[in-house]
């Protein structure tokens, strides 16, 4: 079965939703309340294609799993407890990943992060960046194993409990 990454399309909106509904499952399964406001919703999905910002892994003709990528500042990122490692060089973010239920513990994930720093590293983009909650145990582990480092606590718009764990990816 070929694996391979590529841009989302709108024509995948449907399968996306999908996968980020099992997400919002597992992680209220887990006690997060990581994307328990409405967020993402199929809006922000929609502007992620929009703005080619919506990557895809695909497993043969299947969509695995799902990701945004935006380049520039991150205005939640510009205040952490803690310090990034490279403040000089333009950065990456990779939001709103997520992986079918169907295609975990296989590694993709890896794979697709492996795909996304390509990627973008073909693009000039040398530095990563990745946040996520507390209690997402597997997008910590996900992130560590594919060499972000921790850096600090960031906090976002949840209002019940903002603090997320961020990482960063700084290759030379």
């Amino acid at each position: 079965m070929q694996k391979f990454t590529r841009l989302a399309t709108q024509d995948d909106i449907s399968k996306i939703m999908l996968i980020v509904e099992e997400a919002k499952d597992f992680l209220k399964r887990s006690g997060s309340t990581q994307w328990q406001n409405g967020y993402p919703n199929k809006n922000s999905i929609k502007e992620d294609i929009k703005n080619k910002n919506g990557y895809v892994f695909m497993a043969g003709d299947q969509i695995a799993g799902y990701a945004a990528v935006i380049e520039g500042i991150e205005p939640t990122y510009v205040k952490i407890n803690g310090s990034w490692k490279n403040e000089q060089d333009e950065y990456a973010t990779i939001h709103r990943i997520c992986f079918s239920s169907n295609y975990q513990g296989q590694g993709l994930a890896k794979i697709f992060i492996s795909n996304i720093i390509t990627l973008k590293y073909a693009n000039g983009i040398k530095n990563f960046r990745v946040d996520t909650h507390r209690l997402n145990v597997p997008m910590q582990t996900l992130a560590e194993h594919n060499g972000f480092e921790y850096r600090g606590v960031i906090q976002c718009d949840d209002e019940k409990d903002p603090d997320r764990l961020a990482y960063e990816l700084s290759l030379q």
